[in-house]
């Protein structure tokens, strides 16, 4: 018997947030692995941690980022 929603919506919310960020990215791929598409974000994905974890990529804030964009555009 199938789990209902709201209560595989109360599991989901009561983990961690670490958890909750892999069932995400799971259930994306879900959705997305059969697609030329899904492939190529995939592979980016892949990639970008790839360069974050070498030290080849900085971080920065998604609100940073946008003021950069934003400073950039004006």
């Amino acid at each position: 018997m199938a789990t209902p929603y709201h209560d595989l919506e109360a599991q989901v919310l009561s983990l961690g947030a670490k958890e909750r960020a892999q069932l995400l990215e799971r259930l994306i791929a879900s959705f997305e692995r059969d697609t030329q598409v899904g492939r190529a974000w995939f592979a980016e994905a892949l990639q970008r941690e790839a360069d974050v974890n070498a030290c080849g990529s900085q971080m920065i804030l998604g609100p940073d980022a946008l003021a950069h964009i934003e400073a950039g555009i004006g």
